[in-house]
């Protein structure tokens, strides 16, 4: 970890995040590449929920090519900032208060032109990552860009949620394609107020936050062995690493993506969740939707966590989360 300091000016460079502040605003500033991957959407080769019964035929082809987001840990782009093991596909997560600036250094590293779109956030047409009029439409590969957005208050959490929200980020020249090839990721906006300190902008009144993206990717043009109906990219239970102890509060960040075959019904075994004050154990989830829930985690075990639409759970929309016992 690094630290500067002055009168006027105070940074820290944590985790890939270089943290400033200059005059009355905070900027955050990550650094994220864009690459080409082979992506094994089983890297245990088996059926962890159901062994016996197989990967069917999503096992018969694991591994395609992909693209994703890779956090590095400065503008030299050489050193990876490790994500936890849960994210699986999805590119790093964007952490801010509100109030606080977003400054992400983008650099193509792949092989088409390619750019960083973000929701929920206030941007000018050049930051938009989207509009090919925009100066950050299109960034050609072996290229940089940097954008700028601000986190202001109609980023931040509403009245009815909690104390942190979840919005999505992804490329955008060709934005059907290329959030089927993986580009994509979350920005978690805190409310002003209630981060743990001013270097880590995270809840302070939330011991876990856990992100699912629940999408159905098509990598064999429909095709029933290559609709892989995944939670971060893995199925039937690959995806590890959902884990907490019993008394923990747990903000789950929920995304749905995909066409018209991506309604999705999150659901916890084993515990209930608040949604905007409601509780439940299941949320629903469209494409492009971005909901937050909190629990309790205050009952030990190992617990299924899944889609409930019968069809996904069918092809592998699955897996297992764990509340240590005290």
């Amino acid at each position: 970890m690094k630290l500067f300091q002055s009168k006027w000016f105070s940074a820290v460079l944590l985790l890939g995040c270089f943290y400033s502040v200059e005059g009355s605003a905070a900027v955050r500033e990550y650094w994220v590449a864009a690459e080409k991957v082979q992506w094994d959407y089983a890297p245990s080769g088996v059926n962890l929920m159901k062994e016996k019964a197989g990967l069917g035929p999503w096992g018969e082809t694991r591994v395609y090519s992909k693209y994703r987001y890779i956090q590095y840990q400065d503008a030299s782009f050489t050193s990876v900032v490790p994500q936890p093991e849960w994210m699986g596909i999805l590119g790093p997560q964007l952490k801010a208060e509100v109030g606080d600036v977003l400054k992400v250094h983008f650099l193509n590293k792949a092989d088409k032109p390619l750019s960083m779109h973000p929701h929920g956030v206030k941007y000018d047409e050049d930051n938009d990552g989207a509009d090919l009029r925009g100066k950050g439409g299109v960034i050609k590969p072996g290229e940089t860009y940097t954008y700028t957005w601000e986190v202001d208050e109609g980023a931040g959490p509403g009245p009815k949620d909690g104390s942190s929200i979840v919005w999505l980020y992804h490329s955008h020249v060709n934005a059907v394609q290329e959030i089927y090839d993986g580009l994509i990721g979350t920005i978690v906006v805190t409310q002003k107020g209630m981060a743990k300190s001013a270097q880590d902008p995270s809840p302070k009144d939330v011991d876990h936050e856990f992100t699912t993206m629940f999408m159905v990717f098509n990598e064999e043009d429909g095709e029933e062995g290559g609709l892989m109906h995944t939670m971060n990219g893995y199925v039937f239970g690959n995806l590890q690493g959902y884990e907490a102890d019993e008394g923990d509060t747990v903000r789950w960040h929920l995304v749905g993506m995909g066409s018209e075959v991506d309604l999705h019904t999150a659901h916890w075994h084993g515990e209930t969740v608040l949604n905007a004050g409601r509780r439940t154990d299941v949320v629903n989830l469209l494409p492009a939707t971005m909901t937050t829930v909190t629990m309790l985690a205050d009952n030990p075990g190992e617990w299924l966590y899944h889609c409930h639409v019968a069809d996904h759970v069918v092809a592998g929309m699955s897996t297992r989360w764990k509340v240590n016992p005290k």
